[in-house]
Protein backbone atom coordinates (compact mmCIF):
# COMPACT_ATOMS: atom_id res chain seq x y z
CA UNK A 1 0.00 0.00 0.00
CA UNK A 2 1.44 3.22 -0.62
CA UNK A 3 0.92 5.40 2.15
CA UNK A 4 -0.68 8.60 1.97
CA UNK A 5 -3.13 11.43 3.87
CA UNK A 6 -5.38 10.25 1.46
CA UNK A 7 -5.36 6.13 1.12
CA UNK A 8 -9.06 4.59 1.23
CA UNK A 9 -8.01 1.37 2.50
CA UNK A 10 -8.35 -0.06 5.77
CA UNK A 11 -8.82 -3.23 7.62
CA UNK A 12 -10.21 -4.54 10.52
CA UNK A 13 -7.40 -6.76 12.60
CA UNK A 14 -6.43 -9.11 15.77
CA UNK A 15 -3.40 -7.29 17.03
CA UNK A 16 -0.55 -8.35 19.84
CA UNK A 17 1.97 -6.40 21.46
CA UNK A 18 5.53 -7.50 21.30
CA UNK A 19 7.38 -5.98 24.36
CA UNK A 20 10.15 -3.50 24.56
CA UNK A 21 13.27 -4.31 23.36
CA UNK A 22 15.13 -2.01 24.83
CA UNK A 23 14.59 0.20 27.62
CA UNK A 24 18.00 1.90 28.80
CA UNK A 25 20.43 0.53 26.23
CA UNK A 26 20.76 1.62 22.61
CA UNK A 27 20.90 -1.64 21.04
CA UNK A 28 18.46 -4.09 20.27
CA UNK A 29 17.59 -7.76 21.49
CA UNK A 30 19.25 -9.84 18.53
CA UNK A 31 18.24 -13.53 20.11
CA UNK A 32 14.88 -12.44 18.17
CA UNK A 33 15.82 -10.13 14.73
CA UNK A 34 15.99 -13.24 12.26
CA UNK A 35 12.39 -13.43 12.80
CA UNK A 36 10.73 -10.54 13.11
CA UNK A 37 8.83 -8.45 10.02
CA UNK A 38 10.82 -5.94 8.56
CA UNK A 39 13.80 -6.38 10.30
CA UNK A 40 16.11 -4.21 8.93
CA UNK A 41 13.46 -1.12 8.61
CA UNK A 42 12.57 -1.54 12.24
CA UNK A 43 16.85 -2.01 12.87
CA UNK A 44 17.38 1.46 11.16
CA UNK A 45 14.33 3.31 12.67
CA UNK A 46 15.03 2.12 15.99
CA UNK A 47 18.91 3.37 15.64
CA UNK A 48 17.49 6.92 13.99
CA UNK A 49 15.36 7.28 17.22
CA UNK A 50 18.41 7.03 19.36
CA UNK A 51 20.37 8.85 17.33
CA UNK A 52 17.67 11.83 17.91
CA UNK A 53 17.76 11.49 21.82
CA UNK A 54 21.54 11.52 21.67
CA UNK A 55 21.85 14.91 20.25
CA UNK A 56 18.43 15.95 21.98
CA UNK A 57 17.57 14.58 25.17
CA UNK A 58 14.22 14.75 27.26
CA UNK A 59 11.89 17.73 27.20
CA UNK A 60 11.22 18.69 23.81
CA UNK A 61 7.59 18.82 22.36
CA UNK A 62 6.47 16.06 20.22
CA UNK A 63 6.47 17.69 16.86
CA UNK A 64 10.00 18.84 17.67
CA UNK A 65 10.82 14.96 18.05
CA UNK A 66 8.67 14.13 14.96
CA UNK A 67 11.04 16.80 12.65
CA UNK A 68 14.30 15.94 13.78
CA UNK A 69 13.42 11.81 13.28
CA UNK A 70 11.98 13.08 9.99
CA UNK A 71 15.53 14.36 8.90
CA UNK A 72 17.35 11.57 10.25
CA UNK A 73 14.91 8.76 8.85
CA UNK A 74 15.43 10.49 5.05
CA UNK A 75 19.44 10.62 6.14
CA UNK A 76 18.98 6.90 6.03
CA UNK A 77 17.59 6.28 2.97
CA UNK A 78 14.07 5.79 4.14
CA UNK A 79 10.29 6.96 2.63
CA UNK A 80 8.76 8.91 5.14
CA UNK A 81 5.10 9.95 5.49
CA UNK A 82 3.94 12.29 7.98
CA UNK A 83 0.17 12.13 9.43
CA UNK A 84 -0.74 9.58 7.45
CA UNK A 85 -4.80 9.71 7.44
CA UNK A 86 -6.92 5.97 7.78
CA UNK A 87 -10.81 5.36 7.37
CA UNK A 88 -12.09 3.71 9.95
CA UNK A 89 -14.89 1.80 8.90
CA UNK A 90 -17.86 0.20 10.83
CA UNK A 91 -19.97 -2.71 8.75
CA UNK A 92 -18.41 -1.62 5.83
CA UNK A 93 -19.08 2.52 6.50
CA UNK A 94 -16.83 4.50 7.37
CA UNK A 95 -17.42 6.37 10.23
CA UNK A 96 -14.24 8.43 11.08
CA UNK A 97 -10.19 8.43 10.31
CA UNK A 98 -7.34 7.74 11.92
CA UNK A 99 -4.18 9.74 11.86
CA UNK A 100 -0.99 8.06 12.48
CA UNK A 101 2.50 9.82 13.26
CA UNK A 102 4.83 8.14 10.45
CA UNK A 103 4.64 5.79 7.97
CA UNK A 104 8.01 4.32 7.16
CA UNK A 105 8.77 2.78 3.80
CA UNK A 106 5.11 2.05 3.44
CA UNK A 107 5.60 -0.83 5.63
CA UNK A 108 6.09 0.20 9.37
CA UNK A 109 3.73 2.52 11.14
CA UNK A 110 5.26 4.87 13.87
CA UNK A 111 3.54 6.52 16.80
CA UNK A 112 5.99 9.36 18.66
CA UNK A 113 5.55 10.47 22.39
CA UNK A 114 7.93 12.88 24.66
CA UNK A 115 6.13 12.41 27.73
CA UNK A 116 7.10 11.68 31.34
CA UNK A 117 5.38 8.57 31.60
CA UNK A 118 3.70 6.45 28.69
CA UNK A 119 0.16 6.41 29.22
CA UNK A 120 -1.54 2.70 28.92
CA UNK A 121 -3.83 4.09 26.08
CA UNK A 122 -0.61 5.40 24.23
CA UNK A 123 -0.07 1.36 23.19
CA UNK A 124 -3.55 0.91 22.31
CA UNK A 125 -3.50 3.94 20.26
CA UNK A 126 -0.76 2.62 17.78
CA UNK A 127 -2.93 -0.95 17.72
CA UNK A 128 -6.07 0.95 17.18
CA UNK A 129 -3.89 2.27 13.84
CA UNK A 130 -2.68 -1.41 12.60
CA UNK A 131 -6.34 -2.24 12.79
CA UNK A 132 -7.19 0.72 10.81
CA UNK A 133 -4.67 -0.41 8.09
CA UNK A 134 -3.26 -2.70 6.00
CA UNK A 135 -0.18 -2.55 8.04
CA UNK A 136 1.17 -5.20 10.24
CA UNK A 137 4.56 -3.90 12.10
CA UNK A 138 4.86 -0.58 14.46
CA UNK A 139 7.33 1.21 16.78
CA UNK A 140 6.10 3.41 20.00
CA UNK A 141 8.71 5.44 20.66
CA UNK A 142 8.79 7.17 24.11
CA UNK A 143 11.18 10.49 24.20
CA UNK A 144 11.30 10.00 27.68
CA UNK A 145 13.43 10.65 30.57
CA UNK A 146 14.70 7.44 29.53
CA UNK A 147 14.21 6.44 25.56
CA UNK A 148 12.16 3.54 25.14
CA UNK A 149 10.48 1.52 22.28
CA UNK A 150 7.95 -0.64 21.72
CA UNK A 151 7.15 -3.06 19.10
CA UNK A 152 3.30 -4.02 18.01
CA UNK A 153 2.39 -6.84 15.89
CA UNK A 154 -0.63 -7.27 14.11
CA UNK A 155 -1.38 -11.81 13.85
CA UNK A 156 -4.42 -11.18 11.93
CA UNK A 157 -3.45 -12.29 8.21
CA UNK A 158 -6.85 -11.29 6.44
CA UNK A 159 -6.04 -7.52 5.66
CA UNK A 160 -9.41 -6.45 3.90
CA UNK A 161 -12.48 -4.83 5.56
Amino acid sequence: MRASPTDDDSSRRKASTAGNADKAGHCTDTSRTEKLLFNEITKSIIAAFFAVYDKLGFGFLENVYCGALTLELRRRGHKVCREVLAPVYYDGVQVGRYRADFVIDDAVVLEVKSTERLNPNDSRQLLNCLRATPYTVGLLLHFGPKPSFYRLVSTKKDHRR
